[in-house]
């Protein structure tokens, strides 16, 4: 198809297939990540953010291109999930500058407006990386210009870009060691990758199929930590027979045939298995050849979508119409650490952080929702900063400040130190020095076999994160809990506080506390119920 303009009708039809070709594909992004955590979900951001853009124009019909660029790129910006998100909805941004005035847009525009929306995703990000999504863009775009012509076909144009975009993102690993050492490429540039392929094929006149739950996954990316089929979270423990042969990596590949997120962790006699699958009777099936059931527990992650849809509003904890001063957001999941953010006089809780992502349009709800000149907002994941930044730049008829808390230790501890009777920049002051003490250490288990910096991981291994780095990958949670304390605490430390996710027993937690008395029996220990999913163990060191 010899294309050399793009009408409004015809941009909302390309943008649709590459989303519906990210969407099929965003698993594969996810598997990208480097860390091998369960909140590794670029590709479900990526989709659910382009989702969100997709639903902004699907109504508009025969408009000028101005408009649709215009509607695509609000959606997308509101409907951001993630770092990936953000960046993503800044690169199609352009769009709306580049089409002001403009019934249609001929190759030179349409490049424009990608090369505006690289301009304005490097200003969005405070230190940009070269090795990612950025660069791949940058790069893709720069050759591309070479190219557009005022009688070029946009479809050959676009193959140039692509050509250059694919070349790019295989040189990723020169520019960030890290991704060399996983043997890697960035996963945001290979997102952006796929919903150019699925453009160009638009373009072709090849329209990719929908679907039959294309509509449904609309923004629901974060629930169940990146997959869109929903099913049952299904875990259980056997007591293996044996009797009874086993062999685990059969025992993997037969459990994986069933459904994704799978983790089995064998040890001696038992095993531990969690797989989300729509058919669980099949995988106890499977499990039960091997020995007995210790323990076992099927969660439908259907029901609860639902049930988080229905209560995906922020959380107003305390609530006044009377204006006041300063107000209060974070973003938290747990029972107990909800409770504790409002006991510390947190006004809106926004329920999310790992492998939840709240979107801008979720961060500008809870803005609204407090009533008060200055709104602090405690992010408490590096993931969803740039959500928080962007929300904070959309509002601006109240003061809105985005404390850099990157993980829960951190906004805990900046919470401390806010005091309600000090000005803003003595606030600010305060709160951001003492994430710069605090020491953050998490502990969750490896979804994926990987190598980050001469540590070799295996999948279902306890990892422990200090300040955001993986610093060991232990058989059993409770050598991991050892091993990030013996490298948080030292001498100088005073107040530990440990927040304790809903699948720790009370006997192991007995034996960290006697663990850390050994340690450091001068330091204060503050442990907190949190009930958090995914990190097992948050901790806070002074």
């Amino acid at each position: 198809m010899n294309t050399k303009e793009i009408d409004g009708n015809l941009l909302k039809l390309i943008i649709k297939n590459g989303t519906i070709k990210l969407k099929n594909q965003h698993q594969e992004i996810n598997d990208l990540n480097v860390f091998p955590v369960p909140d590794g979900d670029t590709g479900s951001n990526m989709q659910s953010t382009m989702m969100s853009g997709v639903t902004a124009i699907e109504t508009l019909d025969n408009e000028p291109i101005e408009v649709v660029g215009k509607a695509l790129s609000r959606g997308l910006l509101m409907g951001a999930r993630g770092n990936s998100g953000v960046i993503l909805s800044q690169l199609f941004s352009g769009f709306a500058k580049a089409f002001q005035a403009r019934q249609t847009a001929n190759a030179p525009a349409f490049i424009e407006g990608l090369r505006q929306g690289v301009q304005q995703a490097y200003g969005a990000v405070i230190n940009p990386v070269e090795g990612t999504i950025l660069t791949v863009a940058r790069e893709a775009v720069e050759k591309a210009a070479a190219y557009a012509t005022d009688d070029s076909n946009i479809e050959d144009v676009l193959n140039v870009y692509l050509t250059e975009a694919r070349a790019s993102l295989e040189r990723t690993p020169d520019l960030l060691p890290v991704l060399k050492e996983s043997g890697v490429v960035d996963s945001g540039g290979a997102g952006l990758i796929l919903i150019i392929e699925g453009m160009i094929s638009a373009l072709k006149g090849e329209v990719l199929d929908e679907g039959k739950d294309f509509s449904a996954h609309v923004g629901v990316h974060h629930d169940v930590e990146g997959e869109v089929e929903f099913g049952y979270c299904t875990e259980f423990i056997i007591e293996l027979d044996e009797r009874k042969p086993f062999d685990k990596e059969i025992f993997t590949q037969q459990l994986s045939k069933l459904g994704d997120s799978l983790v089995v962790v064998a040890d001696g006699d038992i095993c531990k298995v969690h797989v989300h699958t729509i058919t669980p009777g099949d995988a106890l099936n499977i499990g039960q050849q091997y020995g007995e059931f210790l323990k076992l527990k099927i969660e439908n992650m259907t029901e609860q979508h639902e049930e988080l849809k229905r209560n995906n509003a922020p959380q107003v904890a305390k609530k006044s119409t009377k204006i006041e001063k300063y107000g209060l957001i974070t973003v938290v999941n747990g029972d107990g650490l909800k409770t504790m953010f409002e006991e510390m006089g947190v006004n809106v809780i926004i329920e999310g952080g790992q492998t939840m992502n709240p979107s801008t349009q979720d961060f500008i709800d809870a803005i609204e929702a407090v009533n008060a000149e200055t709104v602090f907002i405690i992010p408490n994941n590096k993931n969803v900063m740039l959500s928080a930044e962007t929300a904070a730049k959309e509002v601006t008829h109240k003061k809105v400040i985005v404390i850099p808390a990157k993980t829960i230790p951190q906004g805990y501890a900046s919470l401390t130190m806010f005091d309600a009777s000090q000005n803003v920049d003595a606030i600010v002051e305060e709160m951001t020095g003492l994430i710069k003490h605090v020491k953050s250490g998490e502990i969750t288990h490896a979804v994926r076999d990987t190598k980050i910096q001469g540590l070799k991981i295996n999948v279902g291994d306890y990892l422990g994160i200090a300040d955001g780095n993986i610093v060991s990958a232990q058989a059993t949670r409770f050598d991991a809990v050892k091993f990030l304390l013996g490298d948080l605490v030292n001498d100088e430390s005073e107040i530990v506080t440990i927040m304790v996710g809903k699948n720790v027993d009370k006997k192991e937690l007995n034996n960290v506390k006697a663990y850390l008395k050994d340690v450091s029996s001068h330091v204060e220990v503050e442990i907190i119920d949190g009930g958090q999913d995914v990190y097992d163990y948050l901790i806070a060191v002074e």
